[in-house]
């Protein structure tokens, strides 16, 4: 396993981290998927307040005989913003006590995904005044925050230069935050990628044609192994449901053994030589652009944004960059799981749906392809709309 600093916070840690949203099923399983993440080399675990009983299950690790060490792993949790500051100052109490630990090595405060949530932080005498606090009695060591905002509000959090930290999401499929990553290598904030692999593009799952794309490695490993490639960050979240997911399928497929302090290996799984493996990512990443811009044509989409805002609020740039997939790489079930949270998930996954367009024509003029915006969003709609979903911790 590699281990990465992480920011300013100096912690060293695992460039895997355990995500513990999904392995709580039973307390059992969630004590054994604990277990063998740290037997495999990870020292972070990640876990919420709003994650059923995440906290609870990893404090009974924490509480029991096996655990080991507490100093030689690394805690973050993370708690909603609220205007209330004496709300916060009990959730931190609160957590403390479900995770049966004196203190919480990261505390991220999670979701600041619009302008209010950020204000009621900033705010004096808000609800970081509670948390700030509570680093001064030692509760909390490092304040960071995690998002599912617009770039320009993410910008915005981090020049506030309050956060040590940062959850992002941030992939191969897509590279919106970008400039977020620079801007937290200025401020030396650490970076954790969140759900690489599932919001990256349920790479764990692929269709054939993505598959065949990025040979030799699978489509997940290439995701991974891109964004390790990248210095700038530290960690990536793996969210097992059960131990066995840390054998087998999502873990396996990383190609951990090329990653670590095992690079004196001659060949890997794949039979790529260390020294070769940016090269590798190099090719598979051209081939993929030029994929998608064989098959895409005159309708691909860039993501330059140009097309916002939409009178009827309507998320464009995302319905097309989830076109392009499905289009381009038979991206259809990652495809169809994140479009139909549109309108479901508030202000987690923002817009409207593509059939909400008017055909104003507000947004052609900007756009510097000269898409037929309407036709395509109508296409989207047609192609991925289904039954609603919601997140998965609601």
């Amino acid at each position: 396993m590699e281990y990465r600093r992480f920011g300013r916070t100096n912690l060293s840690l695992s460039v895997f981290s355990l995500g513990t949203m999904r392995c709580l099923a039973s307390p059992q399983i969630a004590l054994t998927t604990i277990k063998k993440a740290i037997a495999c080399g990870i020292n972070h675990l990640e876990t919420a307040r709003g994650y059923g009983k995440s906290e609870e299950y990893l404090g009974l690790y924490l509480a029991s005989n096996n655990a080991v060490p507490r100093e030689q792993i690394y805690i973050t949790t993370k708690l909603p913003p609220t205007p209330d500051k004496q709300a916060m100052a009990q959730w931190i109490d609160e957590s403390l006590n479900r995770l049966q630990t004196d203190y919480i090595d990261c505390l991220a405060i999670h979701g600041i995904n619009t302008q209010e949530r950020l204000n009621w932080i900033i705010k004096p005498n808000g609800c970081l005044s509670a948390i700030q606090a509570a680093q001064t009695q030692g509760k909390i060591k490092y304040i960071g925050f995690s998002t599912h905002g617009l770039l320009e509000l993410i910008l915005e959090a981090i020049e506030t230069d309050l956060f040590a930290f940062v959850n992002l999401h941030y992939y191969y499929f897509w590279q919106r935050h970008q400039p977020a990553i620079a801007l937290a290598q200025e401020k030396d904030m650490g970076v954790f990628i969140i759900s690489p692999a599932d919001k990256g593009g349920r790479l764990y799952n692929p269709p054939e044609a993505l598959q065949d794309l990025c040979q030799p490695l699978t489509p997940l490993e290439f995701n991974y192994q891109w964004l390790l490639s990248d210095r700038r960050i530290t960690t990536l979240s793996i969210g097992a449901s059960c131990a066995k997911e840390l054998e087998t399928g999502r873990w396996r497929d990383c190609g951990i053994e090329r990653l670590g302090d095992k690079g004196n290996q001659e060949v890997s799984t794949n039979g790529i030589c260390p020294n070769d493996l940016s090269e590798t990512i190099e090719k598979i990443d051209r081939r993929l652009q030029k994929h998608l811009k064989d098959t895409l044509k005159s309708d691909r989409c860039s993501q330059c944004y140009q097309c916002l805002p939409c009178p009827e609020e309507i998320n464009i740039p995302e319905v097309l960059r989830l076109r392009n997939l499905a289009v381009g790489y038979e991206m259809n079930d990652f495809g169809q799981y994140r479009y139909r949270m549109l309108e479901n998930a508030g202000h987690w996954f923002p817009g409207q749906k593509g059939d909400r367009c008017t055909e104003c024509g507000d947004c052609l003029p900007r756009c510097p392809e000269k898409l037929d915006i309407p036709k395509l969003l109508q296409d989207t709609h047609l192609r991925l709309n289904g039954s609603p979903r919601r997140r998965l911790w609601e």
